[in-house]
């Protein structure tokens, strides 16, 4: 039972701390964050239960601009690779860049081909030109 009187306040002070840590600041009333966060761990049972009941701009449900309402538009941001379009869009620009890229080589290998046609059939020497240079 002794442990009790020591866990229960240790608990409640471990909470508020993490939630005023977590409070932005805007929320926070009355005082700056950090004013409360001295409150907290200063004043030990008076300070979280006086942070649960006047530190914090709580929102209702009911009105949607609660941390419900506020969690399930955060949900909404973070979409699955496969699910997200900006990200299968730039996947298609990629395959398409590399796609014009191997084209672009094959055309730049294709005329070096032909020149190298071009000056054997010219009388140029090739690399696998078997006549002799005439002089």
């Amino acid at each position: 039972m002794r442990a009790l009187l020591f866990i229960v306040p240790l608990a409640l002070t471990i909470y508020a701390f993490i939630d005023c840590l977590n409070t932005s600041e805007e929320d926070t009333k009355h005082l700056p964050k950090i004013a409360w966060v001295f409150i907290i761990l200063l004043f030990w049972i008076v300070g979280p239960v006086v942070w649960l009941v006047a530190g914090k701009a709580r929102r209702n449900a009911a009105t949607g601009t609660g941390p419900s309402s506020w969690q399930r538009g955060r949900r909404q941001q973070w979409v699955a690779p496969d699910d997200n379009p900006d990200f299968l869009k730039s996947l298609k620009d990629d395959k398409e860049a590399r796609k014009a890229e191997a084209e672009a080589e094959s055309r730049k290998a294709e005329k070096a081909e032909e020149e190298e046609e071009l000056k054997r059939r010219n009388g140029g020497s090739g690399p696998d030109d078997k006549t002799p240079p005439t002089s």
